[in-house]
Protein backbone atom coordinates (compact mmCIF):
# COMPACT_ATOMS: atom_id res chain seq x y z
CA UNK A 1 0.00 0.00 0.00
CA UNK A 2 1.10 3.50 -0.97
CA UNK A 3 0.28 6.42 1.19
CA UNK A 4 -2.10 9.15 -0.53
CA UNK A 5 -3.49 12.42 0.09
CA UNK A 6 -7.04 12.64 0.37
CA UNK A 7 -8.00 16.29 1.14
CA UNK A 8 -5.77 19.41 2.37
CA UNK A 9 -7.25 22.20 4.55
CA UNK A 10 -5.71 25.81 4.79
CA UNK A 11 -4.90 26.76 8.36
CA UNK A 12 -6.04 30.22 7.08
CA UNK A 13 -8.66 28.41 4.99
CA UNK A 14 -6.47 28.68 2.02
CA UNK A 15 -4.37 26.05 0.49
CA UNK A 16 -4.19 27.93 -2.41
CA UNK A 17 -2.15 30.99 -1.30
CA UNK A 18 0.24 29.80 1.00
CA UNK A 19 3.29 32.26 1.75
CA UNK A 20 7.04 31.21 0.90
CA UNK A 21 9.72 34.13 0.44
CA UNK A 22 11.10 32.42 -2.74
CA UNK A 23 8.99 30.42 -4.97
CA UNK A 24 12.03 29.05 -6.84
CA UNK A 25 13.98 28.17 -3.69
CA UNK A 26 10.93 26.20 -1.71
CA UNK A 27 9.70 23.67 -5.27
CA UNK A 28 12.30 21.78 -4.93
CA UNK A 29 11.31 20.69 -1.46
CA UNK A 30 7.98 19.52 -2.60
CA UNK A 31 8.48 18.11 -5.86
CA UNK A 32 11.48 16.21 -4.65
CA UNK A 33 10.35 15.33 -1.16
CA UNK A 34 6.68 15.35 -0.83
CA UNK A 35 6.41 14.65 -4.30
CA UNK A 36 3.91 17.52 -5.48
CA UNK A 37 4.37 17.94 -9.35
CA UNK A 38 3.95 21.88 -10.90
CA UNK A 39 0.38 22.21 -12.48
CA UNK A 40 0.93 26.06 -13.05
CA UNK A 41 3.07 28.96 -12.57
CA UNK A 42 1.93 32.54 -12.79
CA UNK A 43 4.03 35.50 -12.22
CA UNK A 44 1.16 38.46 -11.62
CA UNK A 45 0.38 39.40 -9.14
CA UNK A 46 2.49 37.32 -7.27
CA UNK A 47 5.27 34.75 -8.69
CA UNK A 48 2.94 31.31 -8.03
CA UNK A 49 2.86 28.05 -8.53
CA UNK A 50 -0.25 25.55 -8.15
CA UNK A 51 1.36 22.00 -7.18
CA UNK A 52 -0.91 18.43 -6.95
CA UNK A 53 -0.32 15.46 -5.41
CA UNK A 54 -2.88 12.33 -5.58
CA UNK A 55 -6.65 14.24 -4.73
CA UNK A 56 -5.21 17.65 -3.64
CA UNK A 57 -3.72 20.57 -4.86
CA UNK A 58 -2.10 24.01 -2.81
CA UNK A 59 -0.75 26.87 -4.21
CA UNK A 60 2.66 28.82 -3.01
CA UNK A 61 3.75 32.36 -3.45
CA UNK A 62 5.49 35.48 -2.86
CA UNK A 63 2.69 37.22 -1.27
CA UNK A 64 4.49 38.78 1.18
CA UNK A 65 2.97 36.81 4.05
CA UNK A 66 4.71 34.80 6.80
CA UNK A 67 5.34 31.24 6.12
CA UNK A 68 6.02 30.53 9.55
CA UNK A 69 2.54 31.39 10.71
CA UNK A 70 0.35 29.07 7.63
CA UNK A 71 0.63 25.56 6.43
CA UNK A 72 -1.88 22.94 5.47
CA UNK A 73 -3.66 19.94 7.80
CA UNK A 74 -3.55 17.03 5.07
CA UNK A 75 -5.84 13.69 5.33
CA UNK A 76 -3.89 10.65 4.31
CA UNK A 77 -4.81 7.01 3.75
CA UNK A 78 -1.77 4.77 4.40
CA UNK A 79 0.36 7.41 6.75
CA UNK A 80 3.22 4.89 7.75
CA UNK A 81 3.66 4.36 3.35
CA UNK A 82 3.69 7.76 2.84
CA UNK A 83 6.15 8.09 5.29
CA UNK A 84 8.61 5.83 4.30
CA UNK A 85 8.24 7.24 0.95
CA UNK A 86 9.22 10.65 2.26
CA UNK A 87 11.98 9.14 3.91
CA UNK A 88 13.42 7.56 0.24
CA UNK A 89 13.15 11.28 -1.05
CA UNK A 90 15.38 12.91 2.23
CA UNK A 91 12.84 13.21 4.88
CA UNK A 92 13.81 12.40 8.24
CA UNK A 93 11.15 11.84 9.88
CA UNK A 94 10.05 8.15 11.17
CA UNK A 95 6.92 6.67 12.55
CA UNK A 96 8.41 7.24 16.18
CA UNK A 97 7.81 11.01 15.66
CA UNK A 98 4.20 9.84 14.89
CA UNK A 99 1.31 11.37 17.93
CA UNK A 100 -1.88 10.76 18.46
CA UNK A 101 -4.66 13.49 18.99
CA UNK A 102 -8.16 13.57 19.20
CA UNK A 103 -10.46 15.75 16.47
CA UNK A 104 -14.18 15.96 16.87
CA UNK A 105 -14.11 12.95 18.95
CA UNK A 106 -12.32 10.64 16.32
CA UNK A 107 -8.72 9.95 16.64
CA UNK A 108 -5.92 11.03 14.28
CA UNK A 109 -2.50 8.87 13.80
CA UNK A 110 -0.48 12.14 12.90
CA UNK A 111 2.99 13.85 11.91
CA UNK A 112 4.25 17.13 11.50
CA UNK A 113 6.39 18.42 8.30
CA UNK A 114 7.82 21.70 8.62
CA UNK A 115 9.09 23.04 4.83
CA UNK A 116 12.34 25.04 4.49
CA UNK A 117 10.18 28.12 3.72
CA UNK A 118 8.76 27.57 7.30
CA UNK A 119 5.42 26.62 6.50
CA UNK A 120 4.15 23.94 8.77
CA UNK A 121 2.00 20.72 7.49
CA UNK A 122 0.00 18.37 9.31
CA UNK A 123 -0.59 14.80 7.68
CA UNK A 124 -3.24 12.85 9.37
CA UNK A 125 -4.72 9.19 9.09
CA UNK A 126 -8.15 8.60 10.63
CA UNK A 127 -8.56 5.72 13.55
CA UNK A 128 -10.27 2.55 12.00
CA UNK A 129 -12.11 2.84 15.70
Amino acid sequence: MSGYLEKAFGYRDDTMHLPVPNLAAALPFYQTVLGFRVVSRHDAPHTRAVLARDDVQIGLEENGGDPTQDGCAFHVRGLTALFAEFATRGLAKSPSDFGVEQRDGVAWTVCYVIAPDGLCYWFGERGTT
